[in-house]
This record gives structure tokens, C-alpha cells and sequence, in this order.
């Protein structure tokens, strides 16, 4: 298994601002203490390049970006301020999804400590999200021609309606969202199979949902590469989740999700996504979680 980090590239976000971005640092400090990443280096992945992005993205829009000339309205939509540090933060998180993609088709699984951006859209940023890494990553397997077809599997508590847009009409990659029906976005797009749970669904609701979901995926899809979005915001004590699932219930939800694309044959890369817990120290223990349940269902000796 082989892991990816960008936490050292840190936003210089204002007082109060209430994004966890402590949250990085501290899994890949957990990650090391564990010696999850085995006898690999914790790798810094390269800044996803102009050609990278602009398979997801429309060249005005990353230029923009690039430049610092977004508006104020478009500043407000992304949650952070603008910076060279969020610009570079935003490709490394881009370069990571496509780094451990290629480490999941040589080795069954790749892990991006960050990522997850599932609320970029081709030609916006929205909801902490700027570049979309999940939609730039399968797009840049295409490309490179080490696979024909995708499964994007988010799990994350707020529907993948940026990557459901950018990949909308296009047959080769599937996506499938599980989310909370009443929260953030509340205009969703349509992906090729959406899951919507009824405010404080549970464990047992939930892995009774993704079960049969994930199944239809796979039968649909083919998938020779699946991108995992887990998303530690389900939990019962997220700021933002709506849901209220346990910490137990959630490794029980990456269990399924490895063992199902494990015996499927089907290598995955993994994004953290969204958690924003009371407690970060949750927080960091569910996306621990999600790297040692990666490890144990899907690394190859």
C-alpha cells in the first residue's frame, strides 16, 4: 500500500475559521506511529499539472484560480481565501487521488491522506473544494491508458454533486453517492446512482443501503479501477453530518466497501473526504480507521 500526504502545504486560513485542517497532520503523525505504510515512505505527491486538470476543469476557470482573480462571490462558494498556498495545496491534494490510483493498479490499494473535493465542479469551487480530485484522477487513468473504465464510490455524508456534474453523459466512468437527502448541497446533481438517508439514519439503515447500492455499481460499471470517497462525516457527533452513524458502524462501512471491490477484482484509491467532528481526535480515529481497514481487506503482500 502506498500513501500520500500534502498536510505540510498549510492554508493560512484567517482566526475562527472553522475547517479542521489540523486533522491532515495529525492522521499522517497516526499513520506513521502505526507503521501503516509498512516499509514505504510516506510520499509527497507531484502538484497535478494544467494538462491534469483541465480534463475536469475549463481552462478560464483553473487560470483564474491560478491567477488569484476570483471573485469575492467565488471566494465566499469555495469557504477559504485565496492564496498561493491554496492554489499548490489544491493540485498536490489532485496529484495524490492520481498517484494513489496508480499505486492501487500495481499494488490493489493507494491512499490520498487528503482529498475527496467532490464539490468542484468544471467550472467553480464550492464547499472547500477546488479542484475536483476524484473526476481529475479517472480521467487522467484514461488518459494515460492504464484503464477503461471507473467507479467512483462516495461515501461521503454530502452528495458528489461536482463530480456528478463533470462526469455526467460519460459511460466509461460511474459514479455512485450515498448521502444524507436533507443536507449540504441542497441543489443535487443527478449521478448515475444516487442513495439518499433520511435524517439520523444508523448503522444497520445504513450498511442495509450500501450493500445492494454497491452491488448495482459493480454490475453496471465493470470497474477496472474504483476511487473511494469514505468521508468521516456519517458520524453521530459531526457538526455537519446529519447522520448518526457509530464509529463502529463506519470501519464496518470500509470493510464492505474492500471486501465487496476485493472480491470483485477491482483495485481502489482511496480520498479521506469530509469529517468535521466535535472531537477531531474522532475525527482522525475513523480516517485511521479507513487506512488500516485498506491495509488489512485490499494491500497485497
Amino acid at each position: 500500500m502506498r500513501i500520500f500526504y500534502t498536510d505540510h502545504y498549510v492554508l493560512p486560513l484567517p482566526t475562527g475559521h472553522r475547517f479542521p485542517m489540523a486533522k491532515y497532520r495529525m492522521l499522517r503523525e497516526r499513520v506513521l506511529a502505526e507503521g501503516l505504510n509498512g516499509t514505504d515512505p510516506l510520499t509527497v505527491p507531484h502538484a497535478a499539472t494544467d494538462e491534469e486538470i483541465l480534463r475536469a476543469h475549463d481552462r478560464e476557470y483553473l487560470r483564474r484560480v491560478q491567477a488569484g482573480e476570483l471573485s469575492a462571490a467565488e471566494i465566499r462558494r469555495i469557504g477559504f481565501p485565496w492564496s498561493p498556498e491554496m492554489v499548490e495545496r489544491s493540485r498536490r491534494s489532485s496529484g495524490a487521488t492520481i498517484e494513489a490510483c496508480r499505486a492501487a493498479l500495481e499494488l490493489g490499494v493507494g491512499v490520498n491522506l487528503a482529498g475527496g473535493t467532490h464539490h468542484a465542479f468544471r467550472d467553480h469551487g464550492e464547499g472547500y473544494c477546488v479542484f475536483n480530485d476524484a473526476a481529475i484522477a479517472a480521467l487522467a487513468m484514461q488518459a494515460e491508458g492504464r484503464v477503461r473504465r471507473v467507479l467512483v464510490v462516495d461515501c461521503d455524508v454530502h452528495q458528489g454533486n461536482g463530480t456528478a456534474a463533470i462526469l455526467a453523459g460519460d459511460p466509461t466512468v460511474f459514479t455512485l453517492s450515498l448521502h444524507g437527502a436533507r443536507n449540504f448541497p441542497f441543489r443535487k446533481e443527478a449521478s448515475d446512482l444516487d442513495v439518499e438517508l433520511p435524517d439520523g439514519t444508523g448503522d444497520e439503515a445504513y450498511l442495509a443501503a450500501l450493500e445492494p447500492a454497491l452491488c448495482r455499481a459493480l454490475s453496471a460499471s465493470q470497474p477496472d479501477l474504483a476511487i473511494y470517497l469514505s468521508g468521516a462525516d456519517p458520524h453521530e457527533d459531526d457538526r455537519l453530518g446529519r447522520l448518526a452513524l457509530t464509529t463502529r458502524g463506519l470501519l464496518m462501512r470500509d470493510r464492505l466497501v474492500f471486501e465487496l471491490l476485493r472480491d470483485a477484482g477491482v483495485p481502489v484509491a482511496v480520498a479521506m473526504a469530509g469529517g468535521y467532528g466535535r472531537d477531531i481526535d474522532v475525527t482522525v480515529d475513523i480516517h485511521l480507521a479507513t487506512v488500516r481497514a485498506a491495509r488489512d481487506c485490499l494491500a497485497q503482500d
